[in-house]
């Protein structure tokens, strides 16, 4: 069924859905319903990026078993990842969509590597959700945070379809948080409501960074706009789930990483905590 696309919906003319075949048996994530919706919505043109992880052997390699069993297991992890793409392919055709698929085999740094400059050339990226933060979706993520210099959108499990009527946009006073609400204006101005969240209590973070002296910003932008100042409640990460409850939201602005990533890897942080669980998807920047 073809979705029309929304006249609010401005600014964005190119989405990238990226998935990754591992061979684990899943099924792909919620990113690529999510990131066709999205483009139906916005008449964005969808790049999709399915991608083989290729096996590599070190220790064996030269032995015909060993060099036979990993060619095997990468035809079949090529084999799948292109069948993902030619489904989405279809369905994309099916919504009245403009796709471009492929489905590279790329050893683990190359496929980084291979993303983060595909994501460059694309409005934002669009990647799902992964709860374990050994695993290379999450470094997928932080290639395209760190490398690509564009915005991301994180997707988790039951959130198949875009939806953005409310928004919640944590506010900080930081760059990352600046930069993150920049490149979400398209959403934020096709938004029904959106409320800038500023939680007061670290000592790092000041009431003199309320979103209160944000919010004429964004409405100047177009942007329906309303700012509640909360205190933290356990921590941050907490603190904002909270808030998107109560405000029914669709989804999260944020920048990300406003700590260095070691920080946050040894002594949590609120992206790691929202990246491993969070009911809304995620609109990162950093």
């Amino acid at each position: 069924m073809s979705l029309p696309a929304s006249s609010s919906l401005t600014g964005l003319r190119d989405i990238l859905v990226a998935v990754t075949e591992e061979g684990r048996g899943d099924e792909p994530g919620t990113g690529i319903g999510y990131g066709l919706t999205l483009a139906a919505a916005s008449g964005a043109h969808l790049t999709v990026q399915s991608a083989a992880r290729r096996v590599t052997m070190v220790g064996g390699a030269g032995l015909r078993f060993v060099d036979d069993l990993v060619a095997g297991e990468n035809r079949r992890l090529r084999i799948l990842a292109q069948a993902v793409a030619e489904r989405v392919g279809g369905d994309a055709a099916s919504a009245g969509v403009t796709c471009t698929t492929e489905a590279p085999a790329l050893a683990y740094p190359d496929l980084i590597a291979r993303l983060t400059a595909r994501a460059r050339l694309a409005d934002l990226t669009i990647l799902h959700a992964e709860t374990r933060e050994v695993d290379l979706d999450r470094d997928l993520i932080d290639g395209v945070l760190f490398g690509s210099g564009r915005p991301l959108i994180v997707v988790p499990p039951g959130c198949a379809a875009f939806s953005a009527r409310r928004i919640v946009v944590a506010w900080d006073g930081s760059a990352q948080a600046a930069r993150a609400a920049n490149d979400a204006l398209p959403l934020l101005r096709a938004a029904e409501a959106v409320e800038i969240v500023s939680a007061i209590g670290e000592k790092d973070l000041p009431a003199s960074m309320a979103g209160a002296e944000f919010a004429p910003h964004l409405a100047r932008h177009g942007v329906t706009v309303t700012v509640n100042v909360v205190p933290i409640v356990d921590n941050v990460a907490e603190t904002l789930r909270a808030e998107v409850g109560l405000f029914r939201a669709d989804m999260l602005v944020m920048g990300a990483y406003r700590r260095s990533r070691v920080h946050e890897w040894f002594l949590g942080g609120v992206t790691q905590s929202l990246l491993t669980r969070s009911s809304v998807p995620l609109f990162l920047a950093h």
